[in-house]
């Protein structure tokens, strides 16, 4: 496959800083997210409850996940229902109406996941790069503000982000523009020195050129390609092709 990434990039001095999302493009949550899922299938006694197959019980949470945060980034559902209640139509999918579980499950995943330290290959090794060639990095992210600091403390991300810039912290979410003005405006960077760099082809992409910025698509299972990006890659060591 042709990467798109193998276009000659522009001048090396053309970008000073770089925002990278996190979720599904450094830091990688399904991994983390179904290993926390894991533990509270055990802790909680779920196979004992009539979820036999943990491997269904993920399945099951990954798609109303999914649902539940394409209606948060609308604005159409608030953080704290998207929260439980991902929990509580899984339970259900199992027969299995228990308020009170799906609240327990809700915390536990709180308080475990960003424990997790699962990154995507080559993470580390692509930011010491970036660092040492002198670009300021940043994030942003629609994840809870306490969820990803911890989330960059476990993976030992932290020191390589100036600006965390969160749909809490903006009042803004991705893919609004306002988010990405804010970034901008934080890390006091120009629209035309930065790019935004991520998974998401709505949140990350539509949303970084929506406001006017240079945008790579990070195409981690090579599904469908986004001619609209400024780049394609495959893997985050091709961020060396570009960068």
């Amino acid at each position: 496959m042709q990467h798109s990434s193998t276009i000659t990039p522009p001048s090396k001095s053309k970008y000073k800083h770089i925002f990278f999302d996190l979720d599904h493009t450094l830091w990688d949550f399904e991994t983390n997210a179904k290993a926390t899922l894991e533990i509270l299938y055990i802790n909680h006694h779920l196979k004992e409850k009539g979820i036999v197959d943990f491997n269904d019980f993920f399945e099951k949470y990954s798609f109303h996940n999914h649902k539940l945060w394409a209606k948060y980034t609308k604005g159409l559902i608030k953080q704290e229902e998207l929260r439980w209640k991902r929990m509580w139509l899984t339970l259900v999918d199992f027969k299995i109406a228990d308020e009170a579980l799906s609240l327990q499950l809700s915390s536990g995943f709180l308080a475990l996941l960003p424990k997790q330290t699962n990154l995507f290959p080559y993470t580390i090794e692509i930011l010491d790069y970036l660092k040492t060639k002198g670009y300021e990095l940043h994030l942003i992210t629609n994840g809870f503000d306490i969820i990803q600091d911890n989330k960059l403390t476990s993976s030992n991300l932290k020191p390589y982000f100036n600006q965390v810039i969160t749909s809490e912290s903006s009042n803004s979410i991705k893919p609004q523009k306002e988010i990405f003005h804010y970034a901008l405006h934080k890390a006091k960077a120009q629209m035309q020195e930065s790019i935004m760099i991520g998974d998401n082809i709505e949140a990350d992409i539509e949303g970084g050129i929506n406001a006017g910025l240079d945008t790579i698509y990070v195409n981690h299972l090579n599904q469908e390609k986004y001619e609209k990006a400024n780049y394609t890659i495959f893997g985050l060591k091709e961020l060396e092709e570009i960068l």
